[in-house]
């Protein structure tokens, strides 16, 4: 159900309000969130028993499509503003029809990536740097899960429809229902039916189609129920691509500081590598839980603009504010007791844990910075402020490269590689807070 924006009467209300709204939203965000990887663990796990080779290419076009969806996932928050305007504007039949746009845009874009993919998947994976035994494996891999790149974009957009209707329950339950049918397909495809990778891909596929599948059932259905056309419609195709275009090179410019930390990290020799991939697998855990604040943001945020209700909005950025610092506190201090215990899960070899365990507490340090950054991310772009946000991060990206450039020149380690990281995140709060304060990213209407 559509929760319509109602201005309470007291500021205590006020907040009473926005808590229920941001915990109704970004819990079930952050179960999707979290069962998103799981596909690639619960692929690895299935895959692992078969060799090192099948297990070593599984990694190498796992990353390769990781990377091809990722680039893509403003399919989800570009939909989601809009979407979530129209439905602040009263318009559901107008939200819906926004939403198919996207649906559209991902479906066009998905076929263009499966194009280039499938011819060059031998350059692809050599370029990645698979050896002569994992790369026939990775080969095999890639090109049959790359059919279900369609399937994941739509997923990805479909997503932001529900989202900017205020439903995050839906999606929780389809990643739940897609991540049992994957492992499911998988023991049967890989060893019961003998296909070996070629199964897991198999299964990765029909479960990436059938996720689809469900969330085009349910737009389809509100959009009989509103009337909204379910037919292409070139401008707004054309209109939720120069939407997502900024966002495009948003995520283009964090995907560029993640590699160059990686890059930073492989120069500084073998154990600050490992330590580094432990402490990055850590940090992208916490990000899931302050994405799920942002996901709310977005829903929100697009809402109360759209209703023309600009200082909801304001209020509403205040406190969600308030709950990224207080989450990145917790999850700060969640990170400094669990330090002991986490580091051994991963790596048993002394000389990694004792690159891990300083830089773990930078990481911890800079928790609430990242809780700001999350969630301000989130409600720019439920505001629609695309280009603001990729003018940014290109900024940061310029600010952070020759700082982590210059720490295996200087002799620093892996500590101070992610001291580099968290002045990257203190860039880019700084970015967003001064858009904050301005007010310039509150525009109301249906539209932006």
């Amino acid at each position: 159900m559509v929760a319509m924006t109602q201005a309470p009467a007291t500021p205590k209300a006020a907040r009473r309000q926005h808590d229920r709204e941001i915990v109704a939203l970004a819990v079930p965000a952050f179960g999707a969130l979290v069962a998103e990887p799981l596909f690639v663990m619960a692929d690895s796990a299935i895959v692992g028993h078969l060799g090192t080779a099948q297990l070593a290419g599984l990694g190498v076009a796992s990353a390769l499509l990781m990377t091809a969806v990722s680039v893509f996932v403003f399919l989800a928050y570009a939909t989601t503003a809009a979407v979530a305007r129209r439905v602040g504007a009263g318009d559901l039949q107008a939200a819906i029809r926004q939403g198919m746009d996207g649906i559209w845009l991902a479906l066009l874009l998905g076929a263009t990536v499966v194009a280039v993919v499938l011819p060059t998947a031998p350059a692809l994976v050599e370029l990645f740097g698979a050896s002569d035994t994992a790369a026939p494996y990775a080969t095999t891999y890639l090109r049959i899960s790359a059919l279900g790149i369609p399937a994941m974009l739509i997923v990805l957009a479909a997503t932001g429809v529900l989202r900017g209707l205020q439903d995050t329950k839906t999606p929780l339950y389809v990643a739940i229902a897609g991540f049992i049918a994957n492992a499911v397909l998988n023991v049967g495809l890989v060893y019961g039916a003998d296909l070996g990778i070629a199964g897991s891909a198999w299964g990765t596929v029909i479960a990436q189609c059938g996720m689809a599948s469900v969330y085009l059932v349910v737009v389809v259905r509100g959009a009989r129920k509103h009337g909204a056309s379910l037919r292409p419609d070139a401008a707004g195709i054309r209109a939720s691509a120069q939407a997502g275009a900024p966002l495009l090179v948003r995520t283009l410019s964090l995907r560029a500081i993640l590699m160059i930390a990686t890059a930073v990290a492989a120069r500084l020799g073998d154990a600050d590598i490992a330590a580094h991939q432990i402490i990055l697998s850590l940090w992208s855990l916490l990000a899931f839980a302050l994405d799920a604040i942002a996901i709310a943001g977005q829903a929100i945020i697009g809402r109360y603009l759209g209703a023309d209700d600009a200082e909801g909005a304001r209020a509403a950025c205040r406190r969600m504010v308030e709950w990224g610092i207080a989450a990145g506190v917790v999850l700060g201090l969640l990170v400094v007791i669990a330090r002991p215990l986490f580091l051994p899960l991963f790596t048993s070899d002394s000389v990694v844990k004792d690159a891990a365990f300083p830089a773990l507490l930078v990481v911890a340090l800079s928790q609430p910075i990242c809780g700001v950054v999350f969630v301000l991310d989130g409600v720019l772009m439920g505001a629609g402020d695309g280009p603001y946000l990729a003018w940014a991060m290109v900024l940061t990206l310029a600010v952070f490269t020759p700082v982590a450039l210059l720490v295996p020149m200087l002799g620093g380690g892996l500590t101070a590689l992610w001291a580099a990281m968290t002045l990257m995140m203190a860039v880019r709060m700084l970015t967003l807070w001064l858009r904050s304060r301005s007010g310039r990213w509150i525009v109301t209407g249906a539209t932006r």
